[in-house]
């Protein structure tokens, strides 16, 4: 399905770098707020050593990360140009780390891929890629990411800039057509230096258009799923408030509209019970009289009692056909492989439900993007599975809708995220 693309730059474009180890993403992120005047002198100077200004540390702020040298967790930071308003990402390129990647891109409305020159047989035409490289363009691309750029870095390192450009460019090109992803740009960077990330630099590596800033301010915000039926998951339940003039003395149900809109006097069913009511009122955040559309909170007032808690969905009646059998498109983020025959807990929206793991359908060798057959899913590993639902969840395709298609599952005995499920 083609979604229409929503031209606001008024509104915060959130954007993640990802890529291998040591690729740069701190260093460009730190170089973005550095060149667009995002950090104070005091923050500069404490992430001064010897002299020498680590941008790196502008990202790496635990402890663990400023020691080892790497990163771990996502780090947001906010800035702004006189064009735009921009929430980054930094997500962490070691494998066992890639949960985090999974977490940051789900919610992004651009990816950075960063291409580390340095570790690549750049003199060759024929050169192959990062296998990292290769699992998060896979990644951000299954996470519906709208706009994916790739910034090849650290060029300023090599003894033919121009050679190591081209050929990495021809690379990209042969990956993202075999694997149906649609890149937005491919950039040469040096986030050392600067060139080219916020000030464009033209005729370097033979390299005509626009920085890597530049781009980033002309992209757009995804969509909300406003086109979509109504479908609302309820997070949390204000008994029988005593403010007559907003809920009467009704129930207020709370949460973020996940698609289509809500206004009073629209039919909703609730999930799972099945039970109908009417919409009597509308609140938004700021519990004023409103209509509310996907994307934001609002407080649901029905015109009846009915048996509604957290984790229930309210549904535009007949929208949905709620089933217990979900074919999914797996990211799996465990230490352990996934097997068939596992249970986990699975939310959607607020809502747990026991899953079992009822066949694994193949593998995706990250490296040739070959289906393959398989009985396990080793970590980091992208697959295809059947699961069976202990109650029925109303689902939509990933590919048609974010809110609806997605689902985490959790390990029963550990509590830790296992994998990121996108119904197919």
């Amino acid at each position: 399905m083609t979604v229409s693309i929503q031209h606001d730059h008024d509104a915060a474009l959130r954007f993640i770098t990802c890529g291998s180890v040591d690729d740069g993403k701190s260093t460009l992120i730190g170089r973005l707020l550095v060149d667009s005047r995002a950090v104070l002198q005091d923050q500069l100077a404490s992430v001064s050593r010897s002299g020498q200004t680590d941008l790196a540390l502008l990202t790496d702020g635990l402890s663990a990360e400023r020691e080892q040298g790497i990163t771990i967790d996502v780090a947001y930071r906010y800035f702004a140009t006189p064009a735009r308003k921009f929430i980054i990402g930094d997500a962490p390129g070691h494998e066992q780390y890639t949960r985090n990647m999974v977490t940051a891109a789900s919610g992004a409305d651009a990816a950075v891929v960063l291409v580390d020159a340095t570790k690549l047989k750049w003199q060759n035409p024929g050169l192959e890629l990062l296998p990292q490289t290769r699992r998060h363009t896979l990644l951000a691309n299954l996470l519906r990411v709208p706009a994916i750029v790739f910034a090849v870095n650290k060029l300023d390192a090599v003894e033919d800039p121009t050679v190591a450009f081209n050929n990495i460019r021809v690379a990209l090109d042969i990956f993202t057509q075999a694997a149906g992803v649609n890149a937005r740009a491919v950039v040469p960077i040096s986030a050392l230096k600067g060139h080219n990330v916020v000030e464009a630099r033209p005729g370097w590596c033979g390299y005509q258009g626009p920085s890597l800033l530049q781009l980033l301010e002309q992209m757009d915000v995804t969509p909300a799923e406003t086109t979509e039926a109504f479908a609302f998951p309820v997070q949390w339940v204000e008994k029988f408030s005593s403010s007559a003039d907003t809920s009467r003395g009704r129930r207020v149900f709370w949460g973020r509209v996940a698609t289509g809109e809500v206004q009073p006097g629209q039919a909703v069913t609730v999930l799972p019970s099945g039970q109908t009511a009417t919409v009597a009122q509308v609140l938004d955040h700021a519990r004023n009289p409103a209509t509310v559309g996907a994307r934001h909170s609002a407080g649901i007032v029905l015109d009846r009692e009915v048996d509604v808690s957290r984790g229930d969905w309210l549904l535009a009646p007949g929208a949905f056909t709620p089933s217990r059998e979900v074919s999914a498109t797996v990211a799996w983020l465990d230490d352990e492989p996934l097997v068939a025959g596992r249970l986990y807990w699975a939310l959607h929206g607020h809502r747990w439900v026991k899953a079992k793991v009822k066949r694994i359908v193949h593998k995706l060798d990250v490296n040739t993007l070959a289906e393959q057959d398989a009985d396990r899913i080793e970590p980091n590993g992208i697959g295809h599975i059947e699961l069976a639902l202990q109650e029925p969840l109303a689902t939509l395709p990933y590919a048609r809708s974010r809110a609806l298609g997605a689902l985490v599952l959790v390990d029963t005995a550990t509590h830790k995220t296992s994998g990121a499920v996108l119904v197919r």
